[in-house]
């Protein structure tokens, strides 16, 4: 792992920083910037979404190369991201130079734009909404069996994570919005122990079975510092 970090600790550190982000592009940023952090072979990372209409567009990057790379493939129609978003969970090249699936792209990215390998992985945000995570390297061959597990990890993160946000954000765009929902989180997670991702989903549990807005959810917990009840043996955070 890059700077000797552990695995685990990069997770950690995604899920704390994602919960505190304002909004998608906020957090689609900071994680993009942690998986790089976190994957030692990994030079520059990308998303790539496909919105209601079907496009697809890379709304963010940790540099411009792997945001033209992720273009040219919406360009040519082909390419190892487009693949994965549609077929694959996960699509890896290992020498960008020799591949055959994808020739006018692979050869043009790596004689033009420097990378030697990519890893994609499969990124689901909703049931109509959703992408990939792409992992660019300068090196061929730089991505081993560890950092197919760290990447998995890393989509499933921000797959809950962007969904968070989009939730918020339905919610209303307001400051006072996202800070009691982030309030609320915070006292589930000292109170239950759980990581960010988490207690979202767990005040998102309650608001569903209570029926309850996740607001008026939020609300209460920051008012009472207690979970409302789901009725007779209910773990809120099972």
């Amino acid at each position: 792992m890059a700077g000797g970090r552990e695995s685990d600790g990069g997770f950690a550190e995604l899920a704390r920083s994602l919960r505190d982000q304002a909004d998608e592009s906020d957090t689609l940023d900071q994680a993009l910037k942690l998986t790089v952090e976190t994957i030692d072979g990994c030079d520059e990372a990308a998303v790539s979404l496909v919105g209601r209409g079907g496009q697809v567009e890379t709304p963010h990057s940790t540099g411009p190369r792997a945001a033209q790379a992720d273009r040219l493939q919406y360009t040519l129609g082909e390419g190892p991201c487009l693949d994965t978003i549609r077929d694959h969970e996960t699509t890896l090249v290992r020498d960008l130079a020799t591949d055959r699936r994808w020739t006018r792209w692979s050869q043009q990215v790596h004689r033009d734009l420097g990378f030697g390998s990519i890893y994609c992985f499969q990124l689901f945000t909703a049931a109509d909404d959703y992408g990939a995570l792409n992992l660019y390297s300068d090196r061929v061959d730089a991505f081993d069996d560890n950092d197919d597990a760290v990447g998995y990890a890393m989509a499933a993160h921000i797959a809950v994570a962007l969904a968070a946000s989009r939730k918020i954000e339905q919610l209303g765009r307001s400051v006072q919005t996202r800070t009691v929902i982030g309030q609320a989180m915070g006292i589930v997670m000292e109170r239950y122990g759980l990581d960010p991702v988490r207690s979202f989903q767990t005040l998102q549990r309650v608001s569903s079975v209570t029926n309850r807005k996740l607001l008026a959810v939020a609300q209460h917990v920051v008012a009472t510092r207690e979970i409302p009840s789901l009725g007779a043996g209910g773990n809120p955070a099972a």
